[in-house]
């Protein structure tokens, strides 16, 4: 069974066009118009072998917030899409993730009930033209509509650029993780309630 899904996020700020492969090999085509995001967005198809194509506009002129929360929400959205009933998948994933001086931790569970918890703090308030508040947004985002449990806390380091840079690897790793098919499961829901939704 294909485990594909595209979609397309249309508001008066942004205009977004996603469409994801689950079982792919890490090909990715991204522009957001926000070079830092663009580069985030890679990270995360490459280390996550999610095949991942995002095209977005949106109100720059103003900030990228629009942008880059509605980008969270397109990715999140069509990965739930693509997983649809969620039969057969590990469900859980986590990962430690390096990237020189820093560490950070990533748990999820595709439980179909988003929650997310965030301890990640940053010494700047941006990385280039970036808010470096906006990635909880984006991270927040994608919880919501991929019907994610994540948790995300940043053990330690200095760099900013290293630590959002491991946040990304860290989600890709642990998404990697949690969607691979476990066949001693056989295509059941891995819940004793036999489904697993946001309700």
């Amino acid at each position: 069974m294909s485990r594909t899904a595209s979609n397309k996020r249309e508001t008066k700020e942004t205009s977004i066009e996603v469409s994801i492969n689950l079982d792919g090999t890490g090909k990715y085509d991204i522009s957001t118009g926000i070079g830092f995001l663009d580069h985030m967005l890679e990270q995360l198809s490459r280390h996550s072998l999610i095949d991942l194509t995002v095209k977005a506009k949106g109100d720059l002129h103003i900030d990228f917030h629009h942008t880059t929360e509605d980008t969270g929400l397109a990715i999140g959205k069509a990965v739930a899409d693509a997983l649809g009933d969620r039969a057969g998948i590990t469900r859980f994933g986590s990962a430690l993730s390096p990237m020189d001086e820093t560490l950070t931790r990533v748990a999820l569970d595709l439980s179909g009930r988003p929650y997310f918890v965030w301890k990640v703090e940053f010494s700047k308030p941006k990385l280039g033209d970036m808010d470096t508040e906006l990635f909880r947004e984006w991270f927040q985002a994608f919880a919501q509509t991929s019907g994610t449990t994540l948790h995300i806390e940043n053990l330690y380091g200095v760099n900013n650029h290293h630590i959002v840079e491991s946040c990304y690897k860290g989600l890709a790793r642990a998404l990697r993780e949690a969607i691979s098919i476990d066949a001693r499961k056989a295509g059941s829901v891995p819940s004793t309630k036999g489904v697993l939704t946001q309700s």
